[in-house]
């Protein structure tokens, strides 16, 4: 009888970066894991493990969705702890790539692991054939690789490789452990080089080094084009050189040059550069490295950066490259905004997809079978917006071919195949791709498993603008989509909600609030803000904001129930539209907080009023609850997930939740929503006593005090004192009833204060034009 494959306790050997985090993202499943490394010389045999475990717990950025889970992991080393091994039903391995040391490892597990256990390998530059050779056939049924992507915790992406005697059940097994409990999105590889992720996102950052080289860019240029305009992280290939450090992302590079077959066109782009190569032995690696990398931060002031000028080997003043197809391209998502023209950027931009999207098309069906599994590992691994053949289907897939010949370059099989074609398509309200036969097959994903950016091509929208759009879904339910840039919210994107409110507490039994974008919404359009304070609109401004508010409570107080289902950050005002939500489910990773005194305001859109109830409805003491809100919106505080959102009353233990995997979301809140439509009714809240201006004056002098003490600027003060104002009611008395309206009319109040004064503008602007806070 075949066993029946099932992990409740799992081991991990190796405790460097991989390692780890694979341990820790098994501690997050809820899973019992024992982490094991070479034993360290002296008393402390576990010492190379105990400092792992604080690697993981570091708040720059924690492995854990909780400290309290380091619990979990039960460490040891491979000398003294390997039997305990007998009792994992998983074993990771993620030591050194070196096949010897690895072979002669499988043989001690073999040796003690229980029947029925799997052995993985975290391996993505040795074959699996070579890894088991020689290994007893239980063994390598077995066995298969499980290749994550760094850093564990937040990357998607796991490619699954078997073996030629693995069984099914144990490929099943792993699948379906690590896309549930692990949160991931599995992409199924075959046995060849490099796999799929790194085959093709290593290809595609080596293409924009070189070009950038050969083509004469700065860094700021190059990286101003290969980067968010591209649909790609806003690193860039300079900045992702430093990012991951320039002495490792070149053994990155090398490393594939060493197994991938001698005709592949990745040697093209892998040439070592001399610049580079004086980078490393001058220790210029990075930002791991103290000396800098392509950048550096200036001496002078912490939010400044230098340049290396490649010319004169030495750094300049930063220099952002202001380029009007990337400016363009980024605002509309439309990458193709990039190869309009023929200047030296648009050149740089059409030899880096061409090289690219025409490598990946050249992988199929040679290297995978599937383009789905290609363009998966693009989005999952290397966090693209669009995989490979979605922008060739962009482009248009006989415009990409013409252009390809017109530079005298191969065309892929696989890509004349879809020639007059595309390689997506919608047929009968289905979403279907091109097989490498020339035929369209279904896109199926596991039951559970929805991705809204696919379901929305089957669907018309009810309404939609330029920055939102609302849909209904089966079972009568409808769903609002952001899509402005990095999700940001102005007066289109609550007009939106509004119509999406009135429309299906009319037609619809629920309403969800969802994209599956990087980010839920990062706050209100700063820039908008930033237009209405220049022109001194302040009618205008308040108009806003009061439409804001109004939208955020019928959302709140919808006949039908309200569910928010968001992933990557949800800060300042995109927050506050998860706030008034009936429930919430979170991505595991999700990063929420009110982060408006950053920039000089105060949360206008009934963040502040929401969060003072839910402390009161905590706390039942409405000077506690006062005091919470006023530190927590006054030091601007985020929780890096759920459970750390939770003590902050970001997060409602038993009424919302979360789920591991960002792709499980969109089911989660159909099915939260078909369970609450049945008999809903909401609650209305009841005017709060409000604390009145003893508590207030005392929440001026604490910050007074901490001005004196350096902990708190001037403007800090400022802002400080008008959340003292709204949290306390203002200019009243204790125990002064005043309505959700009447604490949202004080916001807009201080918010509008606030925004007359010169020190809030100062920080807008900087936070526009540098992205990170200005303390004055």
């Amino acid at each position: 009888m075949k066993p029946l494959y099932r992990i409740e306790r799992a081991a991990v050997i190796g405790a460097g970066t991989m390692g780890l985090g694979i341990a820790g993202q098994l501690a997050n499943a809820g899973v019992d894991v024992l982490l094991l490394d070479l034993p360290a010389d002296g008393p402390r045999r576990n010492a190379i493990a105990e400092r792992a475990i604080e690697r993981l717990l570091d708040p720059r950025q924690p492995g854990l969705l909780h400290p309290d889970f380091a619990a979990r992991i039960r460490i040891g080393n491979i000398e003294d702890d390997l039997a305990l091994l007998s009792d994992a039903d998983w074993i990771a391995e993620a030591i050194v790539e070196r096949l010897d040391i690895k072979r002669a490892l499988y043989r001690r597990i073999d040796a003690v692991r229980k029947p029925g256990s799997i052995v993985t390998s975290n391996t993505s530059t040795i074959p699996i054939s070579l890894l088991v050779e020689g290994m007893p056939k239980a063994f390598r049924e077995e066995f298969a690789i499980t290749h994550f992507f760094n850093p564990v915790r937040y990357m998607q992406l796991l490619e699954l490789v078997r073996g030629e005697d693995t069984r099914q059940s144990v490929m099943d097994c792993l699948e379906a452990f690590n896309e549930s409990r692990m949160g991931k999105g599995i992409v199924v590889c075959n046995d060849t080089p490099g796999f799929l992720g790194n085959r093709v996102g290593v290809f595609a950052i080596q293409t924009a080094l070189h070009a950038a080289f050969a083509m004469g860019l700065a860094a700021e240029e190059a990286d101003a084009i290969f980067g968010r305009p591209m649909g790609i992280p806003k690193t860039g290939v300079f900045g992702l050189y430093d990012l991951i450090g320039i002495d490792l992302m070149s053994d990155v590079a090398q490393s594939l040059v060493s197994i991938l077959p001698a005709a592949d066109r990745f040697h093209a782009v892998a040439q070592p550069v001399p610049l580079m190569q004086r980078m490393i032995r001058e220790g210029r690696i990075g930002n791991k490295g103290g000396k800098g990398g392509f950048y550096r931060k200036a001496d002078t002031a912490a939010d400044e950066r230098q340049t290396l000028d490649f010319d004169t080997f030495g750094y300049r003043e930063f220099k952002p490259a202001k380029i009007p197809a990337a400016a363009m391209a980024e605002a509309a998502g439309d990458f193709t905004r990039l190869l309009e023209g023929d200047d030296k950027y648009a050149r740089y931009a059409w030899e880096i997809l061409a090289s690219t999207l025409s490598y990946a098309a050249s992988l199929v069906p040679e290297v995978n079978e599937s383009l789905l599994a290609v363009d998966d590992a693009m989005k999952l691994g290397y966090n693209w917006i669009q995989g490979p053949f979605q922008m060739i289907d962009a482009i248009g897939t006989d415009r990409f071919i013409e252009r390809l010949e017109n530079d005298g370059r191969d065309i892929p099989h696989f890509l004349r195949t879809a020639a007059g074609r595309t390689f997506y398509r919608v047929d009968n309200g289905r979403l279907q791709f091109l097989q490498a036969d020339g035929g369209y097959t279904n896109l199926v994903r596991a039951p559970g498993v929805i991705r809204f950016s696919e379901k929305r091509r089957c669907l018309r929208a009810i309404r939609e603008n330029a920055v939102a759009s609302y849909f209904g879904l089966p079972d009568d339910i409808g769903l609002v989509e952001f899509h402005s840039k990095a999700n940001t919210l102005d007066g289109d994107s609550m007009q939106l909600i509004s119509d999406a409110v009135a429309h299906a507490s009319e037609n619809f039994r629920g309403l969800i609030v969802h994209n599956d974008a990087q980010h839920f919404s990062c706050g209100v359009n700063l820039a908008g803000v930033r237009d209405f304070i220049a022109a001194k609109n302040w009618r205008g401004l308040d108009a806003f904001l009061e439409h804001f508010q109004q939208t955020v409570l019928s959302l709140k107080y919808a006949p039908i129930p309200v569910v928010a289902a968001p992933s990557g950050l949800s800060l300042g005002g995109g927050f506050e539209v998860v706030l008034h939500a009936d429930k919430v489910i979170f991505h595991a990773n999700s990063v929420t907080g009110l982060v408006e005194t950053l920039v000089g305001v105060v949360p206008g859109g009934g963040g502040v009023k929401e969060m003072l109830y839910r402390w009161y409805e905590r706390e039942g003491d409405i000077e506690k609850a006062a005091w919470a809100a006023f530190r927590n919106i006054g030091y601007g505080k985020t929780a890096g997930s759920p459970l750390e959102a939770e003590p902050l009353a970001m997060f409602r233990d038993g009424v919302d939740s979360f789920v591991m995997n960002r792709d499980r979301l969109l089911s989660t809140a159909l099915e939260t929503v078909n369970d609450m439509a049945g008999d809903y009714r909401f609650e209305k809240r009841e005017p709060l006593a409000m604390p009145g201006t003893v508590i207030r004056q005392q929440m001026l002098e604490w910050l007074e005090k901490a001005h004196a003490h350096g902990k708190l600027t001037p403007h800090d003060v400022r802002t400080g004192s008008e959340i003292a104002n709204i949290v306390c009611g203002g200019q009243v008395t204790a125990g002064t009833l005043l309505s959700e309206h009447d604490i949202c009319a004080l916001e807009r109040e201080s918010f509008g204060r606030l925004a007359r004064t010169a020190e809030t503008k100062a920080r807008i602007e900087h936070m526009l034009q540098y992205g990170a806070p200005l303390r004055n």
